[in-house]
């Protein structure tokens, strides 16, 4: 009998604390103590956007900083971590807009957890770590966190693939270079499963990287959206690499593809794909500059809703300004201008081919490692 991937993680973070218990008993490590980390972070944002769109949302396909003329809490989250050489937890809780957003699918309740998760060292070189929960995704170079990004704004990329996943995850270190990690999830960005869906999906990522200058990252998705009625299988690929120039220069260049079957048991399949390159140069240990140039393509809907009979194909431009007064505080602006061939930007009176949009944010951000 098959059973979703959910109904296993109950046991599997039971087995997790069980062997915190008895690894605290046994390991040579006993009498080290575990550190505690705590993290405070809130992004309180406003925005302008040109096409004057009525309504809760700016575009149906962004999930972040998503409102008109309103100062609002995109995000804020109180996190605590228990970190040991043979185990670690985290927990997480959240809210703000992009919760709202992002988070329709799952249960109210359930929404305001950013992260639940344990895990422990299966070997005694500790390279070897099974964890299971709620975590951040493991595709892209993007996170929820917007102090973590290069640019104020997420990428239409990484708006539109997972921020977050549930289930269980194999990783393993086998040097500083490599790293390399399995998952068996409840599907593409739940906590909890799609009802009628009896098939678990799979992640993997892997990370290599040369030196402290270059990193390359592949991660992928396998599963499915639907019901076992309807299913159509997903095949997704997230490739990037990282380059660091100088002291003063980073850069990033990605790519997404993804495929999904036209119908259950299909031969055919929509594609969808989004290349992206992003630069950061940094004036000064307080200010500095970002830049990004993307396109995606999504011509069946395959992934974003129809919003047109024409599909989706964006192209996307960004400029913003960041500055630190100090490590706590981070003050962001950003100009952004998104162009399509068809009418697929919000507007007060009709649909618009542009858009065109200011950003501005505060973010607060304390703790203790």
């Amino acid at each position: 009998m098959k059973r979703c991937a959910s109904k296993w993680i109950p046991f599997i973070l039971i087995f997790a604390f069980q062997n915190i218990i008895a690894t605290a008993n046994t390991d040579s490590t006993k009498t080290a103590k575990p550190s505690i980390s705590w993290e405070a972070f809130g992004d309180f944002f406003w925005a302008y956007d040109n096409n004057k769109p009525t309504g809760e949302n700016r575009q149906p396909f962004l999930y972040n900083h998503n409102r008109h003329e309103k100062v609002d809490l995109n995000l804020a989250y109180f996190k605590l971590g228990i970190s040991h050489a043979r185990y670690r937890a985290n927990l997480s809780v959240q809210t703000g807009t992009y919760i709202n957003d992002n988070y329709a699918s799952d249960h109210p309740l359930l929404r305001h957890f950013q992260e639940a998760n344990a895990g422990i060292a299966l070997n005694k070189k500790k390279n070897l770590w099974l964890d299971a929960g709620i975590f951040a995704s493991h595709i892209g170079f993007e996170s929820a966190i917007s102090a973590e990004n290069l640019t104020l704004s997420r990428s239409l990329l990484a708006e539109n693939s997972p921020y977050y996943m549930t289930g269980a995850k194999l990783s393993f270190e086998p040097n500083s270079s490599w790293k390399m990690s399995a998952s068996i999830l409840n599907g593409w960005q739940r906590i909890q499963p799609i009802a009628g869906n009896s098939l678990p999906a799979f992640g993997t990522q892997i990370t290599y990287t040369k030196n402290p200058k270059f990193l390359f990252n592949w991660s992928s998705f396998t599963g499915t959206i639907d019901p076992d009625s309807s299913r159509r299988m997903r095949y997704f690929h997230n490739l990037y690499g990282q380059w660091k120039i100088g002291e003063k220069i980073l850069l990033i260049a990605g790519l997404d593809f993804g495929l999904q079957q036209t119908g259950k048991s299909s031969s055919s399949y929509h594609t969808w794909f989004s290349p992206i390159a992003v630069a950061q140069y940094r004036l000064s240990e307080r200010i500095k500059i970002g830049s990004r140039i993307e396109r995606y393509a999504d011509i069946n809907n395959a992934h974003i809703a129809p919003i047109n009979s024409q599909g989706f194909d964006c192209n996307g431009y960004s400029l913003n300004l960041d500055f630190a007064p100090n490590q706590s505080i981070l003050l962001r602006a950003e100009i952004r201008h998104l162009q399509s061939s068809t009418a697929i930007f919000k507007n007060d009176e009709k649909w618009q081919t542009g858009n065109t949009f200011a950003l501005t944010s505060v973010v607060f951000k304390i703790g203790k490692k």
